[in-house]
């Protein structure tokens, strides 16, 4: 049996297909047209989000009999190309949770205090210290949009802090870390807003022009969920509109993200799709999938 590991995963994982007997083949960075070419010769792939598991790719996978994601999301991956072909699709949804849950709160902490800004302004010999009085967090309304796993281990950290907790989640009814509640009430309580839901047709721009003029003037939004469940251009008029405070933004509608209009906004505080990355959720990633795939192959 050969695997194909097209995204780098912990080195665990590796040893523990190789130890099962498995040919290991790691190729990263293969262009669409050299996986197509590539993919013939494999039982199984492992991939994390860079790399596209396309309709084409499925197609030409004669001998693919399991795709192994290392992280949640599957919106890499053709599943309907992948279930019409039989081929199993295994991921990892709760390695890489608190990875994710501790950056949404660093965000919070980072719009809170404004850190990055304060950073760049001291470091550029300036002392600004009337201009970055900041916020508690203490005492304010977190919407959390998705209460699934990573959701509730955002509110589950948040409350410790004295933040009262409310969330919107449609396949949710109750949660031990928050209050549930509708879409709207959400949008018109909250302090913060923080996203944490898949890109799905249902969830595409959740947050769009209607739902900021939903909101409380001064609202923070946190998206380290999912490039385009935000509308990127209407988050950017809430915040010329003063709508929105900050926006922390881990992804993006187009990544990588180059040229974005929102990194022109000094109330906008980015970082590029590291919301999993950890060392300890890419080593339960990594392990984690492979034993799947290896599970699936026997």
């Amino acid at each position: 049996m050969k695997v194909l590991v097209s995204d780098a995963i912990a080195e665990q994982g590796i040893e523990i297909l190789k130890n099962a007997g498995f040919e290991v083949v790691q190729k990263t960075g293969l262009s669409p047209e050299e996986l197509v070419k590539a993919i013939p010769d494999f039982d199984g792939i492992i991939v994390r989000s860079a790399t596209k598991v396309t309709k084409e790719v499925i197609e030409a996978g004669n001998n693919l009999k399991v795709i192994g994601r290392a992280g949640i999301g599957l919106d890499n991956i053709d599943m309907e190309k992948a279930k019409e072909k039989g081929i199993k699709v295994v991921n990892t949804p709760t390695a890489t949770s608190i990875s994710v849950a501790e950056l949404a709160l660093g965000m919070m902490f980072c719009a809170a205090r404004r850190i990055p800004q304060a950073s760049i302004s001291t470091k550029n010999s300036k002392w600004e210290k009337k201009k970055f009085k900041g916020f508690e967090l203490y005492g304010k309304k977190l919407g959390i949009i998705g209460i699934g796993r990573i959701g509730s281990e955002t509110a589950k950290r948040a409350k410790i802090l004295g933040m009262e907790i409310i969330a919107y989640d449609p396949y949710i009814k109750t949660s031990d870390y928050a209050n549930i509640v509708d879409l709207d009430t959400l949008l018109k309580e909250s302090d913060y807003i923080s996203l944490h839901i898949p890109k799905t047709n249902e969830t595409e721009h959740i947050l769009n022009k209607t739902a900021f003029d939903k909101m409380k003037e001064g609202v923070v939004i946190i998206n380290c969920a999912r490039g385009g469940v935000v509308d990127e251009n209407a988050l950017y008029d809430a915040i010329n509109d003063g709508k929105v405070r900050i926006a922390c933004v881990d992804v993006f509608e187009s990544e990588p993200a180059k040229d974005n209009k929102l990194f022109n906004l000094d109330q906008v505080i980015v970082t590029p799709h590291i919301g999993a990355q950890t060392k300890e959720g890419q080593t339960r990633a990594g392990t984690q999938v492979a034993e799947l795939v290896r599970d699936a192959l026997k």
